[in-house]
């Protein structure tokens, strides 16, 4: 059987494709582990933790000097498992774990006493037995809730001292978060697992990161070394803008263009734009991974995240607030200079349509594209937005009241309105980010490109800085005329519809050159 590009779960060089599954971080775990540290390996999911920990664990025990173990803790991860239970749980993760990974001698002689013992009591029992040090790596760690995940801190921390010749000598504890987020659990609680935890946060706290650009263009190497089909540089370079290095990205656009579209035919070209027809093919399906992305959007932590980098709100970027740092480990969002943006092109794309659909399904019955293409079959801009601020009048204040979102919501609304026109015959490329204070849209369709700059309108608007940002803007695209939609945010029985509903065209001088613009208010 030839090997594919992998989508679900674990690994293995045999059948998948794959990059290094240690990406890099080998010699930093193996100096950990030499030194006898208890860490930390955080990571989105679908990123290849499990993968990477199955490899670590071959890796040691191939080399003889220590006994090495992966296990899940998942199955005691459940809010109303008590602590007793919670022990029986690992305890029994670790009994099948180790029939399935070591050899028999290195197995626990007493294993049907585990439901009668502590987590520690059993590996310290265990590790007493063992004619060498043990390291655990122990997955899925962040699935515990509260109390079980404090009581098997407290447990790692009291046997500690008792490394390496009666407790494990080396562990990691591995799962979407950063240790902080255990210690902010703890604090919750108003708990403490004492000043003698053992893991160190800024030291010892490591993260599995994306595939380099360099690293998939070895992976696609791989399939084009097998079957013959070549990857350009130029797919090679859109393959890494869509995805970001996402490793579920990256494998599910490969699949989807070798396997789906193509349909394993290595005689026919990979093309842009079939790698364009991969990543819609992805958004639109919305496999497994994307709709997981999709479910974390209404949790509390992360909406006001989301809601601020649609809006371009300012929000401060803190590696320290909770809910951003949150954000950034399950690769939502990542650090842009000293603002957060949405991670890639392939979920700042689908984040905005997935947040439209209510938007999409009552504006579908109310619109028509027809109106606004032209007989040559180009798209009418001008007709377009101003259809839009009569539909704005008319809906928004209903619309939005009952909207989660509340900061991006005018954004999103026009979004949709927009989605609504241009399917089946353009696209839409987005730029946002925190502290932009707008969002833009690049518009492009059948040959035409349209820029638009979304804008909340403030008493502080610095409509000077906003022309500049837009005549900067088109200028990098090479255009001579955009599009600047301010929302005005006070309240319409403040401000009436006709003072708020505008058109002005304006004309933009800087540097001796001059541009174009359409000022649109609603």
């Amino acid at each position: 059987m030839k090997r594919f590009f992998n989508v679900t779960g674990l690994c293995n060089p045999t059948d998948h494709f794959m990059v290094d599954p240690l990406r890099g971080l080998n010699k930093t775990i193996l100096d950990l582990i030499d030194n006898k540290y208890y860490f930390t390996i955080h990571a989105p999911r679908q990123t290849g933790k499990t993968t990477l920990l199955r490899a670590l664990m071959d890796q040691i025990n191939a080399d003889g000097a220590r006994i090495c173990l992966y296990f899940s803790v998942e199955t005691a991860g459940y809010r109303s498992i008590t602590i007793d239970d919670a022990n029986k749980n690992i305890n029994r993760a670790i009994i099948e774990s180790a029939k399935s990974f070591l050899p028999e001698g290195y197995w626990l002689k007493h294993f049907e006493r585990a439901g009668e013992m502590s987590f520690k009591d059993f590996v310290m029992q265990w590790t007493r037995d063992l004619p060498k040090a043990l390291v655990l790596l122990i997955d899925e760690i962040d699935a515990l809730y509260d109390d079980t995940l404090i009581s098997v801190l407290r447990q790692l921390r009291d046997g500690f001292q008792l490394r390496p010749g009666a407790f494990p000598s080396s562990v990691a504890l591995v799962g979407l978060r950063d240790v902080w987020e255990y210690k902010e659990k703890v604090r919750n609680n108003d708990k403490s697992i004492g000043s003698g935890s053992p893991f160190n946060i800024k030291a010892e706290s490591l993260t599995i990161s994306n595939f380099s650009r360099l690293q998939i263009a070895g992976l696609l190497q791989q399939y084009t070394d097998e079957g013959g089909q070549s990857f350009d540089d130029e797919v090679v370079d859109l393959i890494y803008l869509l995805t970001g290095g996402q490793p579920w990205l990256v494998n599910a656009l490969a699949r989807e263009i070798t396997d789906k579209i193509l349909e394993g035919d290595t005689s026919k070209p990979v093309t842009v734009e079939i790698v364009e027809q991969a990543k819609e093919n992805l958004i639109m399906r919305r496999d497994t991974h994307l709709d997981s992305l999709i479910d974390k959007l209404m949790d509390a932590r992360i909406r006001p995240i989301i809601d601020a980098v649609i809006s371009g709100a300012d929000v401060e970027y803190d590696n320290f607030n909770d809910n951003l740092q949150y954000a950034v480990d399950l690769g939502l969002i990542k650090k842009s200079g000293s603002g957060i943006m949405i991670s890639n092109e392939i979920y700042k794309e689908i984040i905005p349509r997935v947040l439209n659909l209510s938007f999409m399904a009552n504006i579908i019955p109310k619109v028509s594209p027809q109106w606004f293409i032209k007989p040559d079959g180009r798209l009418d801009m001008d007709a377009l937005l101003r259809e839009f601020q009569d539909f704005y009048r008319e809906h928004s204040e209903s619309w939005l009241d009952k909207f989660s979102f509340h900061e991006s919501g005018k954004q999103l609304l026009l979004m949709a309105f927009l989605q609504r026109i241009v399917n089946g015959g353009g696209s839409i490329a987005r730029e946002m980010a925190v502290g932009r204070g707008r969002t833009d849209l690049v518009i492009e369709f059948n040959g035409d490109r349209f820029l638009l700059e979304l804008k909340i309108k403030r008493s502080n608007t610095n409509m000077e800085r906003t022309y500049k940002q837009l005549f900067h803007y088109l200028d990098q695209l090479n255009l001579p005329h955009g599009y600047l939609v301010l929302f005005e945010l006070k309240n319409s029985d403040i401000l009436s519809w006709e003072e708020r509903i505008k058109w002005t065209e304006f004309t933009y001088e800087s540097q001796g050159a001059k541009k174009q613009f359409s000022i649109v208010e609603m």
